[in-house]
């Protein structure tokens, strides 16, 4: 059963994210600096919102339940210097600290224009709410932890030793963990629940709280909104819009994650649609899910978004709303978006005498979540096991390692020049 989840601190006062860059090595700072400029991306960048319209947007998906506030910080930081337009994190007033905090450290290397900072919630039980949940004392000593082995973000440990030192975000303080399940690190992907061979791994849903949602949407620190839904229940997504009130006043975008439902998809869209407009004062975008969470798995991960983004395309009743991939994006997305002819495709709209007129792009944009996480996360570990935990720009030759693997995700939409 889901519970409702609320933030002890959602009522906080707006921040102010100042953040000094430690310039110690200086060299190393100035190459990163001399790779931003080669690539072009300050001359190139232009707004979110133009992004969206001219379909080369970009957003990163931390996760809605990943609540690591130092990995957190370190990619929105190489993220916000690879040009991405928006970072998707999740619903809890730490985490976008950590997120802002990453911007700012971003543009004090190279004053890039900010990202848009989007939180996540959900209507109802969803597979990116969600924590997995065991007591490593009731394992078996012959277990062979295939759980360790196939948890992406490193969020399991049965070693029965701290693997991790987490700082309670602000402080100096250190947490303990001395074995289990990291909560922080877990973000729901479920695939250690088939593989535990004695079945002692459980599965902790939760719903986002509307009331604290929107306590923190009216911080100065957030632009954006996205809403997660099956899209069968639609009385459930309208509760939690209610719920919001006029924190939705605040917002530049509002987005809604919804799976393909086959045939019921576009009237769910439509009933959805229905109910946000009388409030919507704002852009809105449908994230289309594919394959939730399964990016970082394979080249073919990405077929489902696509094929999704196929058949919503081809389909003129849809409500308004700019179009995004998400489920399985990796760096085959955007060649595979080529090849079915959605890349940078223009979209129509008739007016009274039936002339066409070039509005925006077919499809929006990308989001990267799993893959994007995974290719600059194996050098954020890189740099924890040698310096322990640290703000990646004080380690430039990682930084520098970092940001050449996202600006090579990044530009298979936005179209860098990376030779």
């Amino acid at each position: 059963m889901a519970v409702s989840l609320c933030f002890c601190n959602a009522t906080v006062s707006p921040q102010h994210h100042q953040v000094r860059v430690n310039l110690k090595d200086k060299i190393g700072l100035q190459n990163v600096k001399n790779l931003v400029q080669t690539v072009g991306i300050p001359s190139i960048t232009s707004s979110p919102q133009e992004c969206l319209q001219n379909g080369n947007w970009v957003k990163l998906i931390c996760g809605a339940s990943f609540e690591d506030v130092v990995d957190i910080r370190n990619l929105s930081l190489v993220y916000t210097l690879a040009g991405v337009d928006c970072i998707d994190c999740a619903a809890d007033a730490s985490v976008v600290s950590a997120v802002n905090e990453g911007i700012e450290a971003a543009r004090e290397i190279e004053p890039l224009r900010r990202p848009w900072v989007m939180i996540s919630v959900n209507d109802d039980e969803d597979l990116h709410f969600r924590k997995a949940e065991f007591d490593p004392e009731n394992c078996p000593l012959d277990c062979s932890k295939p759980c360790e082995i196939v948890c992406p973000a490193n969020a399991i440990s049965l070693d029965g030793q701290l693997i991790r030192t987490q700082l309670s975000y602000g402080t100096n303080t250190p947490g303990e963990f001395k074995g289990g399940v990291l909560t922080e690190r877990c973000y729901g992907c479920g695939r250690c629940f088939p593989v535990c061979p004695y079945d002692k791994i459980r599965v902790v849903t939760y719903i986002r709280d509307a009331t604290a949602t929107a306590e923190l949407i009216k911080r100065d620190d957030v632009d954006a909104l996205e809403i997660h839904t099956s899209g069968r229940q639609t009385s459930s997504f309208k509760e939690l819009w209610d719920g919001l009130g006029d924190s939705i006043g605040h917002l530049r975008l509002v987005a809604v994650s919804l799976p393909d439902i086959g045939e019921k998809t576009i009237s769910s869209m439509k009933t959805i649609y229905s109910v946000m407009e009388p409030q919507l004062c704002c852009s809105n975008l449908w994230q289309l899910d594919g394959r939730p969470m399964s990016g970082d798995i394979g080249r073919g991960a990405t077929k489902e978004s696509i094929a999704f983004a196929l058949h919503l395309a081809s389909m003129e009743e849809r409500p308004d709303g700019f179009l995004q991939l998400a489920g399985g994006t990796n760096a085959h997305t955007a060649d595979g978006l080529r090849k079915v002819g959605l890349f940078k495709t223009k979209a129509f709209t008739r007016n009274s005498g039936n002339e066409k007129h070039s509005v925006h792009d077919l499809i929006g944009g990308v989001a990267y979540g799993g893959y994007a996480r995974k290719i600059v996360g194996r050098i954020l570990s890189s740099m924890q096991s040698q310096h322990g935990i640290a703000n990646i720009e004080e380690h430039p030759e990682y930084l520098l390692q970092a940001l050449k693997e996202a600006l090579a995700l990044v530009g298979t939409v936005k179209g860098y020049n990376l030779c």
